[in-house]
């Protein structure tokens, strides 16, 4: 092989052209050929072209064009870069290499050509067009001498239709003209990421950030300029979305230091955009969960969103605010967390309403409408705050048990047990041992000590349902147990203290027990330090809607049925039942409905037998419940819902869940307001 003398000369180089036969050997090989790759034409004719070239560097990337050759394609403008043979020069070239088929189809033969790009001229637009920007370039007069292919898809304008036009006549910007950025090209002077707006081709705006920089030629002169430009119009409709959304919003690197604040987030806590960005966000929210739980810390470093958590902040006054939280990783276009963002929402209103609520209207798990019960929930928090024996008096399925739990979790003893005993479900000789225990030995069967439930409520509290039914003999140790805070486990004659809160419930009228001589007066006194009389549901009818939404979300969860509530027709059933069961009847109702509907609204015909429209079967009632117009069982409802609430418009919209307005309408279009005065709002 030849060795080649590097010139001195700028090189005239041509195109080079060689041939392969079907097995891949070169059959020929022109002077450009030679003059590109170093080799002489004949070293290499006859030899297989992966032997020639896949041992050199500059050429092995031509063994790539095999496989499309040996399929029957054509390579056209494959990217070839070459060092010349005993020089650092670097050139690059085109290659386009075509399969010649033979007769039978077969490849024959392949025509390669190798054309060098050497010239700005001819490289510049191979580049160009691979940035995602738009770039052109003007010359001193601003005429625009070229436009790449992302400049074409931003503005809708080709590159043929704009070489030698004005920048200005084209793009018409805000500050074209005098304030022209791009006409200090006669001056060394650079413009990075200015923002404007530009007009495309279908005469829209386009919001761009540009970036300007000076075209130096060889010899140093300013020839041009230029300039970048890169649509902002996702960027602006996302930023417009985010300060049009009520949530806060902010979002943190991976230091912690908040990158971006909107609108809604100053607005909730009183601190400026400018003056939270570059901040810590424990320093600007001072979050009940900063630090170990902090929310975005969470969703970092699993990954995974974090979902309305309700925490307190303090405003930028030092208030604390109630707010609801949501946070998820910030990813980039790979997919790599590069911070975090956090949506929130202010629950002051919210939580002052549910303070309300729960004053008013519950007492732990308890809900009511009732004024009866309103009152006892008023005096509730006292009482669990007392340590006094507690009488709990009411029908069955009233929901004394709920009371005695209730009262428990709100007492100083709420982190001590909880212990139930049902005094009329176990027989007398049991009873005793259950209560208080018995020593190995007390009986034929008593191998090994064992506590009552004295005991397990220690520090606690013990509470005795149906204390009407306890026998007259354990009436006396009970007794004790009240006055002296002791008791005896049965077989045993040491005394051990109890620490224990008593709560008693029956259903039965103990000062009729006390006259008849079967329930002992100085024990019925001790218990009946404070008494708790709840009333029947028959009195409290008020509570029936709410109750069976209660019971319909419960067994919604446990069933997984989609079940809405109750019809108007099947509610209107239950309100005219004295439920003698009560809240328990009703349960067992509601349980017994969710086996025969399958989804949507409880009717008349999923309700127990009992309960059945007489004289009619389920189809009869089902054909007349779609018989009605949206419209009428609409107006039915509203109707029936102002009678439940006795015409107040207030109760009414939060049991319908509308608005006020909404409410009057209604009403306004139903001609109900013959029967409602209009003037009256709570």
């Amino acid at each position: 092989m030849t060795t080649q003398q590097p010139n001195t000369e700028a090189p005239t180089i041509y195109d080079a052209v060689f041939t392969l036969n079907a097995a891949w050997e070169i059959t020929s090989f022109n002077k450009g050929a030679e003059k590109i790759t170093g080799l002489i034409g004949k070293d290499v004719l006859g030899k297989n072209c992966h032997e020639v070239f896949s041992n050199n560097k500059s050429l092995a990337g031509l063994c790539e064009i095999q496989k499309p050759l040996a399929s029957g394609h054509s390579v056209n403008d494959f990217r070839l870069t070459i060092t010349l043979k005993d020089s650092s020069e670097k050139i690059f070239a085109l290659v386009n290499a075509i399969p010649i088929p033979g007769d039978d189809d077969k490849l024959s033969g392949v025509v390669i050509t190798l054309r060098p790009v050497t010239s700005p001229c001819m490289i510049y637009p191979l580049v160009l067009n691979s940035i995602a920007d738009g770039v052109f370039t003007i010359d001193q007069d601003l005429k625009i001498t070229s436009f790449n292919h992302a400049a074409e898809m931003i503005t809708g304008w080709k590159q043929k239709e704009v070489l030698n036009l004005s920048c200005n006549d084209l793009f018409q910007a805000a500050i074209c003209t005098e304030s022209c950025l791009i006409d200090g090209v006669k001056n060394e002077v650079s413009i990075t990421n200015h923002s404007l707006f530009v007009k495309g081709k279908n005469g829209k705006p386009i919001p761009c950030a540009i970036t300007k920089t000076p075209l130096i030629d060889p010899e140093n002169k300013i020839i041009g300029g230029v300039v970048t430009f890169r649509d902002q119009t996702r960027s602006i409709q996302h930023d417009l979305v985010l300060e049009s959304v009520a949530d806060g919003v902010f979002t943190v690197d991976r230091n912690w230091k908040i990158t971006s604040f909107n609108r809604a987030a100053e607005k909730i806590t009183g601190w400026s955009r400018e003056n939270a960005i570059g901040q810590s966000c424990s320093e600007v929210f001072h979050s009940s969960i900063c630090g170990d739980t902090c929310a975005i810390a969470q969703s970092l470093y699993s990954g995974l969103p974090v979902a309305n958590r309700s925490i307190n902040i303090k405003t930028a006054e030092g208030q604390r605010l109630p707010i609801s939280i949501s946070a998820a990783p910030l990813l980039d276009h790979e997919g790599n967390i590069i911070g975090g963002v956090e949506t929130f929402r202010d629950l002051s209103e919210i939580s002052t309403l549910r303070k309300q609520l729960s004053k008013r209207y519950t007492f732990g798990e308890i809900i009511s409408k009732s004024p009866a019960m309103r009152r006892i929930f008023d005096i509730m928090p006292e009482i669990a705050q007392s340590e006094s024996n507690v009488l709990i008096l009411g029908e069955s399925g009233t929901g004394k048990e709920l009371i005695a739990r209730a009262t428990h979790n709100s007492s100083n003893r709420r982190k001590g047990p909880f212990v139930t005993v049902n005094c009329g479900a176990l027989p007398e000789n049991l009873l005793e041992s259950e209560l208080f225990g018995y020593k190995a030995g007390a009986f034929t069967d008593a191998k090994k000590d064992r506590l009552g439930r004295f005991a397990a409520a220690e520090k606690g509290t013990l509470f005795l349902d149906e204390i009407g039914d306890i026998p007259a003999a354990l009436q006396v140790k009970l007794l004790r147990v009240l006055q002296n805070k002791v008791y005896e486990p049965l077989g045993s004659s040491i005394p051990v203290t109890a620490d224990v809160r008593i709560l008693a419930a029956t259903n039965r009228h103990l000062h009729l027990l006390v006259e008849e001589g079967t329930f002992r007066e100085d024990l019925f006194y001790r218990l009946n330090v404070v008494k708790i009389m709840l009333p029947p549901l028959r009195e409290r009818m008020e509570d029936i809607p709410m109750l069976c939404e209660h019971f319909i979300k419960k067994f919604s969860a446990q069933q997984g049925k989609d079940i809405i509530g109750l019809s108007d027709a099947a509610l209107s059933i239950l309100m005219r039942h004295d439920f003698p069961g009560n809240i328990r009847e009703l349960e067992n109702i509601i349980e017994y409905a969710f086996i025969l509907c399958h989804g949507g609204f409880i009717q008349p015909e999923h309700l127990p037998e009992a309960f059945a429209p007489r004289g009619k079967s389920s189809k009869n009632v089902d054909e007349g419940r779609h018989s009605q117009s949206l419209e009428e069982i609409e107006k039915q409802a509203i109707l029936t819902s102002l009678e439940r609430n006795q015409w107040k418009k207030l109760a009414t919209c939060r049991e319908l869940g509308i608005s006020k307005d909404t409410l009057r309408r209604k009403i306004q279009r139903y001609e109900l307001g013959n029967i409602l005065d209009d003037t009256e709002l709570e």
